[in-house]
């Protein structure tokens, strides 16, 4: 498969990106395609839908596929087949994401793709994209199995300090970002100090039953 663009986000690490696609649709992305695929004729059409698919390339670093995984869902400890989940060590390292088209933008670097709720980090190699086609892809009596939504968020404390370090059009991105709980959920130390990468800061902060501290932004 062909490499056709890449994305540009604020992660700039894996740990931090919400777990799925359109959780936080504050966060926002652009896709500039390769050179060969800066085509116009491409994307004719695609301005007439609100949502598109991307599949992408995990960064596995090399690591072979395992018939069984542990998601994080279940606590790190239950395993389950890899078919049943989205983990990124499988036979194919693809991903898949449906995020918002919010514009086809013109730039020197021909049209890019201007999204929100992409759950990618930044460089991540892009092979393909499709439109979102709603009597199609939605399916309102679809069962998640072991997969249940997120309901119970973390309530953030950012302290107005640390919040002003952060450009005033990301700030509510990173709040939505951190009360979905970044951790692995099988983690649970009041006193651990985690950290990530978010539009060129490092985020750290410490978590204690459902209240989260930001305690640095660097």
């Amino acid at each position: 498969m062909k490499v056709i663009a890449k994305i540009k986000t604020d992660f700039s690490t894996k740990f931090g990106i919400p777990r799925q696609s359109g959780l936080v649709e504050e966060l926002k992305g652009e896709i500039v395609f390769e050179p060969e695929f800066r085509n116009e004729q491409a994307l004719r059409g695609l301005d007439g839908f609100s949502h598109i698919w991307l599949l992408w390339k995990f960064n596995t670093d090399n690591r072979e596929w395992s018939p069984t995984v542990r998601p994080p869902k279940l606590g790190g400890n239950t395993r389950m087949g890899v078919f049943a989940t989205r983990s990124p060590f499988r036979p194919n390292s693809i991903g898949l994401s449906c995020v918002r088209l919010e514009e086809i933008k013109k730039t020197e670097q021909g049209n890019v793709l201007i999204v929100s709720g992409a759950d990618l980090m930044d460089g991540t190699e892009i092979v393909d994209i499709k439109p979102y086609v709603p009597y199609a892809d939605c399916h309102t009596d679809a069962l998640s199995g072991f997969s249940k939504a997120q309901t119970d968020k973390l309530n953030v404390s950012f302290g107005d300090e640390l919040l002003e370090k952060i450009p005033e059009n990301k700030r509510t991105a990173i709040i939505r970002v951190l009360e979905l709980d970044p951790r692995p959920s099988y983690q649970n130390e009041p006193e651990r100090v985690y950290g990530f990468g978010f539009a060129g800061f490092e985020i750290k902060f410490k978590v204690n039953e459902n209240e989260l501290t930001v305690v640095s932004v660097e």
